[in-house]
């Protein structure tokens, strides 16, 4: 029979069982690894050789087959190398297989025999749990991370002969549990009290923040704009732990863990540059990883001078903020990725950026053909799409503070905390921009004064139908931060002078 040792595989951010089968069979000796692995997988077998080559362990004479089951998904990375060691000295007798049945195994092996760390332990722990297999060994650098899995025990080691003593009962080593104690993050160092001039622009992004939605900034250069959206996730909920763990898993794949021993408590916030490519900011390349957006998830993406982006890059942003989710799909390999996230975007609002203002010589065809580098169904997707002002001089000279971080987030958890309970028993939606259309029937009643208001300008302006939910979805967010059950006609009035961008254009003459 072949002997079977359990290792764990990765499809987008989720991990799976892998069951590494050895198997020595009559033949010309060599050794072959199958089940679609990657060159980092195929390259495995030069690994093997050099690490068992010593005098304790010889390789059989015979042909040796590795099979990874399944054997219909695509592996990639050498974290199987640890698998395979332990299978290839359990064909040789080395081991009990009846001392490993209990066990998983992670790592990539040098060819000195140490046990090197790996991305993506996270989600394969997580896998390892659902299967009912609690007993996992690790690389020792990887230890933290894969103890942030409750109800687990990892054995952590630095070298391959460590793990094989241990195996034998030769080496006593306590399992690691999670003790629930994430190492404290800093507080965000940004905060908003070093924004002055700008408490009309600051309640738009209480409101942003509050409901979750998308967020388009226009105005001059150097008039705050960029300083106002590195602060926003300062203010927006303290994540949960579910949510943290996704970010986590993220991370983990894309091989961007600083803190391998905590979870991440910050909300992501994402600046690619404006000449990101759509594999970027979507994700994508050989091995479909994850891109901003995802990287993004709960929390903010900010994309600065968003008018000088790709246009196809821009659009390809269009599914994935209606899912929630993308994706990647390649020849030999698709993955899923989370992209909830909330997009901040800024630009100027003509080509010299000075417009409305004795500077500005653009004229509205320019600034018209500017403006047309953002797609109709993108702009459709800013639920709020706002001016921001220059600041005046003696606001500036004054140096009074403006409102603390911490004071407004207090009035955005208020505003949050009255939609989850609304959404409690929805799954998939925990604030108003991610309402569907079934959902806003049942929770956006208008009162009468509220819908003629609503109607004027629908018939005034000609909306689509997804900007008149983005209408609905924003005036419920007004009423919960005013504690109203009932949209108003002041909620649907503050809902429509969130649209700035809407209005000038209609009004605006084509020279």
């Amino acid at each position: 029979m072949a002997s079977i040792v359990k290792s764990f595989g990765i499809e987008g951010v989720d991990g799976y069982l892998v069951e590494v089968e050895i198997k020595s069979i009559s033949g010309t000796p060599m050794l072959s690894i199958v089940g679609l692995g990657d060159t980092a997988v195929k390259e495995a077998k030069e690994r093997l050789e050099a690490v068992l080559s010593h005098k304790d362990f010889q390789f059989t004479k015979q042909k040796i087959v590795i099979n990874l089951a399944p054997s219909n998904m695509k592996k990639r990375g050498s974290h199987y190398d640890l698998a395979m060691a332990i299978g290839l000295m359990i064909e040789a007798g080395k081991i009990n297989p009846r001392e490993i049945k209990k066990y998983g195994f992670i790592g990539e092996l040098s060819l000195n025999g140490h046990l090197r760390p790996c991305s993506g332990v996270l989600p394969m722990i997580m896998a390892a749990k659902k299967n009912n297999i609690i007993d996992i060994i690790v690389p020792v650098d990887n230890i933290k991370e894969a103890s942030l899995v409750n109800g687990v025990n990892i054995y952590g080691f630095s070298n391959i002969l460590s793990v094989k003593d241990f195996l034998e009962g030769k080496e006593y080593q306590m399992p690691i549990l999670n003790d629930n104690k994430n190492e404290s993050q800093d507080p965000y160092a940004i905060d908003f009290r070093d924004v002055q001039g700008q408490d009309g622009m600051i309640e738009y992004i209480i409101l942003a923040a509050s409901g979750g939605h998308n967020m388009l900034m226009i105005g001059s250069p150097g008039c705050g704009k960029s300083m106002i959206a590195k602060r926003i996730p300062s203010i927006l909920p303290t994540m949960s732990e579910e949510e943290s763990l996704e970010v986590t898993k993220i991370y983990s794949v894309a091989g961007l863990l600083q803190k391998r021993g905590s979870l991440i408590e910050k909300r992501p916030f994402r600046a690619p540059h404006q000449n990101a490519s759509t594999n970027a900011l979507i994700g994508g390349g050989n091995n479909a990883m994850p891109g901003e957006i995802s990287l993004a998830h709960n929390g903010v993406l900010f994309l600065d001078e968003i008018a000088e982006f790709n246009r196809k890059t821009l659009d390809a942003l269009r599914q994935p903020m209606e899912d929630q989710n993308v994706t990647i799909s390649r020849v030999s390999i698709t993955n899923t990725y989370p992209a909830n996230f909330m997009l901040i975007a800024a630009m100027n609002p003509c080509p010299c950026g000075h417009y409305g203002n004795e500077r500005c010589k653009c004229t509205d065809y320019e600034v018209l053909k500017y403006r047309q580098k953002l797609s109709g169904p993108i702009l459709d997707r800013m639920d709020i799409q706002k001016y921001v002002q220059p600041v005046k001089f003696m606001e500036l000279s004054g140096y009074k503070e403006g409102r603390s971080s911490l004071e407004l987030k207090e009035r955005v958890e208020v505003a949050r905390k009255i939609q989850q309970e609304r959404y409690k028993n929805i799954e998939h939606v925990n604030n108003n921009a991610q309402m569907t259309p079934a959902l806003i029937k049942e929770f956006c009643e208008l009162e009468e004064d509220g819908k003629k208001l609503l109607k004027l300008a629908y018939d005034r302006f000609q909306y689509s139908a997804r900007t008149f939910h983005k209408f609905l979805k924003v005036s419920r967010t007004f009423a919960d931060m005013n504690g109203s059950k009932k949209i108003r006609k002041q909620d649907v009035a503050a809902a429509l002078l969130a649209r700035d961008l809407d209005k000038e254009q209609s009004d605006m003459m084509v020279m």
